[in-house]
């Protein structure tokens, strides 16, 4: 669906506000990330796995378990970005910070900064006392780092960039004022890897209504042909991967762990929002399956301006 529109790069239009806070495009609200990541991290310790990781994995073989499948994912994206050794990473959208952990602890990373609008995973983070890491409770849009960053990783934010409502040429410009960021925030050559759910065959006209009001509040997710209008003369794309499967696996593997625990469940947060979830898990795993939703995942490399030729 809509597959001419998308190969027709959006129109230049004027730069949003970011000092605005009523500008849509800023993404969800702090309220709505809360609304979703702050029910309790002991609920979501029930069911994820022991990496914190609540995106979907990155599987091999039908023998592995899901926190081998998720530790592969988390090794996909340090080494996609090119973040080994590096002085300086950032993680945009870092949830419960097993990415920040790893990178410091196992990939020799000086620095590792985290940002989210989660109290509860900031919390949650900033207890661990992690040396070298460094948990920001910040909208992308404010952050001012103190020196350029050697590789950047955002895994499960970017569907929160955009709200519901905005046309094509406002969600472009939107994502592009996200990666002009992350290209100024980054060293000469520096690499990125990002992560995001995208519409596959379907749209938001096809989504029902339970996605905004219950699950995810004043986000829509990108399509692909978005992302790569939005990253021209910014960012080269080195590989894409789109591993829609992958999240089916991942979100049966959830509900699996959930039922399986889910008297405590029920007795941390209540049987409505038990049943919300595994309301949310079943509808995403058939949008999956069916290719309505994909996984995206792109390793992209910063690309630097060049001198434009003398006239002779």
């Amino acid at each position: 669906m809509q597959a001419a529109q998308d190969a027709v790069p959006a129109a230049a239009g004027p730069e949003p506000d970011p000092a605005d806070p009523s500008d849509a495009g800023r993404g969800a609200s702090a309220e709505a990330i809360r609304h979703h990541y702050d029910v309790g991290n002991a609920f979501y310790r029930l069911w994820l796995d022991p990496t914190g990781s609540y995106s979907c994995a990155l599987w091999e073989t039908g023998e592995d378990a899901l926190e081998q499948a998720q530790v592969r994912k988390l090794e996909h994206h340090i080494r996609e970005s090119g973040a080994p050794g590096a002085a300086r990473v950032l993680d945009i959208g870092c949830g419960w910070g097993g990415l920040l952990q790893r990178l410091v602890q196992q990939h020799g990373v000086g620095c590792a900064v985290g940002l989210t609008l989660s109290e509860a995973q900031a919390a949650f983070v900033t207890a661990q006392h992690l040396p070298g890491v460094e948990v920001r409770l910040e909208n992308w849009l404010d952050h001012r780092p103190e020196a350029p960053y050697g590789a950047i990783v955002s895994i499960g934010a970017f569907e929160h960039f955009a709200r519901h409502g905005l046309s094509r040429q406002q969600k472009v410009e939107t994502y592009r004022r996200f990666f002009r960021h992350c290209h100024d925030w980054l060293e000469p050559g520096g690499g990125m890897s990002l992560q995001s759910i995208v519409y596959g065959w379907a749209g938001s006209k096809e989504f029902c209504s339970f996605f905004d009001e219950e699950i995810f509040p004043e986000s829509d997710l990108p399509r692909l042909g978005e992302i790569f209008d939005s990253l021209d003369g910014l960012f080269e794309v080195v590989r894409l991967r789109n591993d829609r499967e992958h999240y089916e696996r991942t979100l049966s593997q959830w509900r699996q762990r959930l039922r399986a625990r889910r008297a405590e469940a029920v007795a941390l947060v209540g049987e409505a929002t038990v049943v919300r979830y595994e309301k949310y898990f079943q509808l995403c795993m058939i949008g999956f399956h069916v290719g309505s939703m994909g996984l995206a995942r792109l390793s992209l490399r910063r690309l630097e301006p060049q001198p434009r030729p003398g006239r002779a």
